[in-house]
């Protein structure tokens, strides 16, 4: 592998991009509320990436995207590049069926182990599976060979989070560590001198793994929210692990549930924190933690190009998010040949856009920052 030099996600995909709240970064598309009713969803709610609403969504932006550049062309075909076969696979069959498309889907995870392709069906599409990112080089010629051009009739559709930047199984972790960076920054700055790292890296090791899904619903902001009541001494982790355990407490809403009857033993600062976690819970906001959210942003932007221009590969890899130059490659070339590129991260906008004081000072949004390109 290679350092292919600085660039962006904007350099690819400019700012068809769309994070957690489905509000377009390119202003000429219209944000999620005005298109509710095209899409028949309900005020209020949000669809999550693998759900069919999120699909019909991003469709009509798909469409609307189109007109913009090339008036008069129709999308025919999806091409998706993403890296879980679960919650991708999911996404990209929804999105063919609520487009009436045909689709081809290239989903990797970088391993060690001898270079392997596997190719389902999934609902009609077809999903081109590979423990190699530099195979997206093949799957364009699989595409080709299945008569399924990138022209102007074909959306591609680019995950950012550890497809476009990230790649799993080759720097996904860094992405990681930004986020339990976050999670100890927002915690340890609240706490202050009654914190313990220690403490918190145990309760969040061991609430972070699959197992506790059913109590966290995998939500970092639920994680981090537990972690800052576990510090608090409200909780104790061997009786929370009990309590979840015996299935007396099944859930986070009946966990937070027991906090607001207890908040009067928090300090005032901390009270001020769950009261306003407690309310978004309760208005339904899937990322409440505003606070971790914000120290995640900078956490990520911190390991974005962080690094000399003439660091070695193996350490661009480990200390720095860096984007995909395979993904980089394949995604300017589509974009030559008339393709529709746009971008999709699940991310929520708190972590990936600047605050309007942090933006005063010269930050961007993730697909707008800076970092090395590594790749074949």
């Amino acid at each position: 592998m290679m350092n292919h030099g600085r660039t962006s996600v904007h350099e690819f995909l400019g700012d068809l991009v769309v994070y957690r709240k489905l509000v377009p970064l390119d202003s000429r598309l219209p944000a999620l509320g005005e298109v509710r009713a095209q899409v028949g969803l309900p005020e209020g709610v949000t669809p999550r990436k693998s759900e069919p609403a999120y699909a019909r969504v991003i469709v009509h932006l798909l469409r609307q995207a189109r007109a913009l550049d090339a008036p008069g062309a129709s999308l025919e075909r999806l091409v998706y590049l993403g890296d879980t076969r679960l919650n991708d696979g999911t996404a990209f069959a929804n999105l063919c069926r609520a487009g009436e498309w045909p689709g081809l889907a290239f989903i990797a995870a970088e391993r060690a182990d001898p270079p392997e392709v596997e190719i389902v069906e999934k609902d009609g599409g077809t999903i081109y599976l590979s423990n190699r990112w530099a195979a997206v080089l093949d799957f364009d010629r699989f595409c080709q060979d299945q008569n399924f051009p990138l022209d102007q009739g074909t959306a591609v559709i680019v995950d950012l989070d550890k497809t476009a930047l990230g790649a799993r199984g080759r720097n996904a972790h860094v992405i990681d560590r930004a986020r339990v960076v976050a999670v100890r920054r927002t915690v340890g700055d609240l706490l202050g001198s009654d914190f313990d790292p220690a403490g918190f890296q145990a309760a969040y090791d061991r609430l972070n793994q699959t197992e506790f899904h059913p109590f966290t619903t995998d939500n970092q902001d639920y994680l981090a929210y537990i972690c800052l009541i576990l510090g608090s001494g409200l909780y104790e982790l061997d009786a929370l692990l009990e309590e979840i355990g015996s299935g007396r407490l099944a859930t986070f809403d009946q966990f937070i549930t027991q906090v607001e009857g207890r908040s009067g033993a928090l300090p005032a600062s901390l009270g001020a924190i769950h009261s306003d976690v407690y309310a978004r819970v309760r208005q339904g906001d899937p990322t409440p933690f505003k606070a971790f959210r914000y120290n995640e942003y900078q956490a990520t932007v911190e390991r974005m190009g962080c690094l000399d221009d003439d660091s070695a590969v193996a350490d661009l890899l480990e200390k720095e998010i860096v984007i995909t130059q395979e993904v980089r490659e394949i995604a300017l070339d589509w974009r030559n040949r008339g393709a529709l590129l746009f971008g999709l991260s699940d991310k929520p906008d708190e972590a990936s856009l600047p605050s309007e004081q942090l933006a005063a000072q010269g930050y961007r949004s993730i697909h707008r920052t800076e970092t090395h390109a590594v790749g074949g």
